[in-house]
Order: C-alpha cells, then structure tokens, then sequence
C-alpha cells in the first residue's frame, strides 16, 4: 500500500476503534480479539520500506521506541478503562478521562519521535506508525480480556460434580452436596 493509503487506514482504525471505547460496551470472552491488531501488524510487516536501508541502526531505534511506545499507549490505555460487573454477570467497560490522557501522550510520543526521525535524516514509513497502532491494541485488549477475568472468575466455569444436588442427612434434613476443598 501507498503511504497514504496506510495513513488513511490508520486514522480510520483509530478513529473507529477510539470512538467505540468512549461508549459503554459490553467485553465477551470473544477468542478472536487478536485479529484486528493482526490484520495490522500484517499489512505493516509486508511492506518493504519498514527500516531505512541508509541508516539502518537509527531506524531500528526509531522502530523499537515506537513498539515500546505502542506497549505502553496499550497498557496505560487499558489500566485507566473503567470495567464493571452487572447483576447479570455481563462485564462492561468505557474509557475514561484519563484514557484520553494516555492517549494524547502517546500521540504526542509519536510526533515526537517521527520529529528526531526527520532530524536525523531517517526516513519513516507509515508501516512503523501502523506497526505501533497493532501493538497498542494487541496489548489493551490482552490486558483488558486479563483484568475481565478477575472480574468474573466463575463465568466460564462448567459445574463440578455434586453441583446443586441436596443430599439427605441422618436427621432427615435435605442439606447441600459437600464438596472437597482442593
């Protein structure tokens, strides 16, 4: 793809993915969401222009900081979104103030860091910045789907032996089935 083509696709998921977080959703134990960030990190990795070949160590540099960037976007991103549990036992979450901070600092980041690029000479592809957006999200849903399940330990539980089944005792009253404390 064309830079543009890639900077059109990264603020399109950018802006689809962030809008959607500012919205209370509901988190399912949905196995796929690495897929998105997948995708990305795909279309990132297939492009040739990834590492400045005139300067490759910068580049390398250059390209570590925004992974490193992206892992902590992802992380902060994550720990600052409200998650909460229904009475039904639904998990939900929303992004709070402090996300958008997180998010303005690594946007800020960013700039910052594509600005030493181009005073160091380095060029930049678009595939890095597409690379550091994969990461980001890789990294917030793993941490969210992580903090989810200490939320709701019990969801994906199928019951045990002796679950809801009463048992007779010598005194004639129907007391629960006991289990062993492992």
């Amino acid at each position: 793809m064309s830079g543009l083509v890639n900077a059109l696709a990264i603020l399109a998921v950018a802006v689809l993915v962030i809008s959607r977080q500012f919205r209370t959703r509901r988190i399912s134990a949905d196995r796929r969401w690495w897929l998105v960030p997948a995708i990305l990190a795909f279309l990132a990795l297939r492009e040739p222009g990834l590492i400045d070949s005139h300067h490759e160590v910068m580049a390398i540099l250059l390209l570590g900081t925004e992974l490193l960037i992206g892992l902590a976007t992802g992380a902060g991103w994550a720990w600052t979104t409200r998650l909460w549990t229904e009475a039904d036992g639904t998990l939900w979450s929303r992004s709070t103030k402090a996300s958008v901070v997180v998010w303005g600092l690594g946007i800020g980041l960013r700039a910052g860091l594509f600005g030493c690029g181009l005073l160091l000479g380095v060029h930049q592809d678009s595939s890095a910045l597409l690379l550091g957006l994969a990461i980001t999200l890789l990294v917030r849903s793993g941490v969210l789907l992580w903090r989810s399940q200490s939320l709701n330990p019990a969801a994906d539980r199928s019951p045990a032996y002796g679950d809801g089944v009463a048992q007779a005792s010598g005194d004639g009253v129907a007391r629960a089935a006991w289990k062993e404390a492992v």
